[in-house]
């Protein structure tokens, strides 16, 4: 089995690239995850494994092997691990796994959907909390339009607690979800200020998507222009708006409701 001591080596140069740069996960179709329980959902989530490397003082090579029978094994020492390690607190494992394409038409749908779609998420932290409800909900799928972040960011799949791999995801231009949606005639309604109505007035028991945009700046038009309604939370207090996925998570669940959960 290959082994790896130097934090110079080549390879260990490569995966510091996969964990800093978009581009380099782009690049390669790559991208390095750590902990024991994400990969173990990465793996149940259809994501192909290349390579595990472990610290055997922590994860033993037989734990590592009832993983992933086809990935490459390579043990590494405390000082590559502490080089490529996201996280203060982990289990001794990293992973290379292949990212998945986020194409619309690789959906596969429900007759009677419930899908989320937020337009252009810049917050890691918030984009995995919105990942997390979606997860909590059962969503069909979460479509992320005019992406502003690599979802395969490393502080997107760390604050998503492994939802990344558990939710169907896809991403699109604000143009071509709402033509995906209005093709599989699923009711879309958005979130926003602008001529809007009180969001438990409507009826989300049909093929649904709720659409939510930035804190700072909302939905852009196209999205308010073609909305089967806009809808609205009410605010009681001084300010008009709340985090993102606060929102999405009110919205959610009260169309799980509707739908008797």
């Amino acid at each position: 089995m290959k082994q790896i001591t130097s934090i110079q080596n080549p390879y260990v140069k490569s995966l510091v690239q996969l964990q800093e740069k978009a581009k380099a996960r782009r690049q390669s179709g790559t991208f390095l995850m750590e902990g024991k329980r994400e990969i173990e959902i990465a793996i149940k989530g259809d994501y192909e494994i290349e390579t595990l490397l472990f610290l055997p003082e922590i994860c033993s090579e037989s734990e590592v092997r009832q993983l992933s029978k086809n990935a490459e094994l390579i043990e590494i020492n405390k000082e590559v691990y502490q080089k490529l390690a996201y996280r203060d607190t982990t289990e001794g494992i990293l992973a290379v796994a292949k990212t998945k394409t986020l194409q619309l038409s690789d959906l596969k749908l429900s007759e009677n959907p419930l899908i989320l779609v937020a337009e252009a998420p810049e917050k890691p932290g918030n984009i995995g909390a919105l990942l997390r409800t979606a997860d909590a909900a059962n969503l069909d799928a979460v479509i992320i339009a005019n992406p502003k972040s690599d979802l395969y960011n490393p502080n997107i799949v760390r604050s998503s607690v492994g939802c990344l791999f558990t939710n169907q995801i896809a991403t699109g231009t604000t143009s071509e979800i709402i033509a995906f949606l209005k093709e599989r005639k699923i009711n879309f309604y958005c979130a926003t200020l602008q001529n809007s109505t009180s969001y438990h007035t409507q009826d989300y028991t049909s093929p649904t998507a709720l659409v939510v945009g930035t804190e700072a700046t909302g939905l852009t038009e196209e999205w308010r222009k073609e909305a089967t309604q806009n809808i609205i939370i009410p605010m009681q207090g001084e300010i008009d708006s709340m985090n993102v996925s606060v929102a999405a998570a009110i919205l959610i669940f009260e169309a799980k409701r509707q739908r008797g959960f």
